[in-house]
């Protein structure tokens, strides 16, 4: 590691001409990008983390003309404010979203204060997400480097050490730390930051063969002049996620379903679910379960079963139907909606298979 940082230079001043000219010429049409509005630049960074640019589009689009300003977003309802965000996952970024809207409120007259800072203090804005909105809304000589980041200067330094490895983000902070301080030359920061990004995006693609005859950089990029893009960067395997086998269970009437409240905190907080626990049961120990909340099991049925992939652990998930002649009174945290109430619940899409089921979205 000590030797790729001696090796390396800061990024040749051409390479960085080029790629800001790259980018003015290249960049996509993105609905938050160009907007003059620092709001849009934080929504759409905090719904672009672990998610894809084309399934954030209309996201973000519905949700900005739900919530048009930072105000409008802090006096958002919880339940409201996870319907907005269904679909996207990660629900605790909804609600630091919502959590840093009212400090923004009380603190800075509902606006992103300019200064990096004051930025990394807000919650859940880190490192990454300060440096974009600083770069991005206020043209502030800041770092912004994510994943898309890493792997092109991975690529441009040659860096085969693995990329997980938090040295490594180091490392290019200080080979870059020169562009940023430079007192005698202002650069355009907001297309530098945004020019990697893309370039990331669409030219040195993480899965597949980059086009490196499209790229900017490629005349200094070690990668790119020894060949060796596929083996560059190195990322280490992940741990294995952990598998929970779970049943569900759809309990209902003619009119209603039975739906659960998660907890405030933890995995899928504050969302509503189909009831379930982390066993699988058979259909005998299953109407027994259902019994022991206290319904009348009439009928059950075997819905399909479905797998969802969260970051650390999977879900693997059998379902049954439980006809019950009416729903009685429920227990904290249950509650008995009918269908078109149903719609209009945050359920997250772990369900969806089941949502899907029961026509339960448009």
């Amino acid at each position: 590691m000590h030797a790729i940082s001696a090796r390396m230079n800061s990024m040749r001043e051409n390479d960085i001409h080029s790629l800001i000219e790259w980018y003015k010429e290249n960049k996509r049409s993105l609905p938050w990008r160009d907007t003059g509005n620092p709001y849009d630049v934080w929504l759409s960074e905090i719904m672009l983390q672990q998610t894809r640019i084309e399934a954030v589009k209309p996201k973000y689009l519905s949700f900005k003309e739900a919530l048009p300003t930072i105000q409008d977003l802090a006096q958002c309802s919880d339940d409201r404010l996870m319907r907005l965000w269904e679909g996207l996952g990660y629900y605790s970024r909804a609600r630091n979203l919502k959590k840093c809207a009212n400090v923004l409120v009380d603190q800075y007259n509902g606006k992103l204060p300019n200064d990096y800072h004051a930025l990394l203090n807000l919650p859940g804005i880190g490192p990454y997400t300060a440096g974009a909105i600083a770069s991005i809304a206020f043209d502030i000589p800041v770092s912004a480097i994510d994943g898309n980041v890493l792997r092109v200067l991975a690529r441009y330094y040659g860096i085969q050490d693995d990329i997980r490895n938090p040295k490594v983000r180091n490392i290019l902070e200080d080979k870059l730390h020169n562009f940023y301080t430079n007192k005698d030359k202002h650069y355009d920061y907001s297309s530098f930051n945004q020019g990697i990004m893309e370039l990331g995006e669409t030219v040195c693609v993480p899965n597949g063969t980059p086009q490196c005859h499209k790229c900017p950089l490629k005349e200094n990029c070690y990668a790119c002049i020894h060949d060796v893009t596929q083996s560059i960067p190195y990322r280490s395997a992940l741990k294995k996620r952990k598998i929970i086998e779970r049943t569900l269970f759809i309990i209902r009437d003619n009119q209603s379903f039975v739906v659960h409240k998660r907890p405030s905190s933890g995995l899928l907080a504050g969302l509503y679910e189909f009831i379930g626990i982390d066993k699988h049961l058979n259909q005998s120990s299953a109407i027994q379960y259902v019994e022991s909340l206290g319904f009348t099991p009439l009928k059950i049925q075997v819905l399909p079963e479905s797998v969802h992939i969260f970051t650390h652990l999977e879900w693997h998930m059998h379902a049954y139907e439980i006809k019950v002649a009416q729903i009685q009174q429920l227990d904290q945290d249950f509650y008995s909606v009918t269908k078109k109430e149903l719609q209009s619940l945050a359920i997250p899409s772990a369900f969806k298979k089941y949502i899907d089921w029961y026509s339960l979205r448009d």
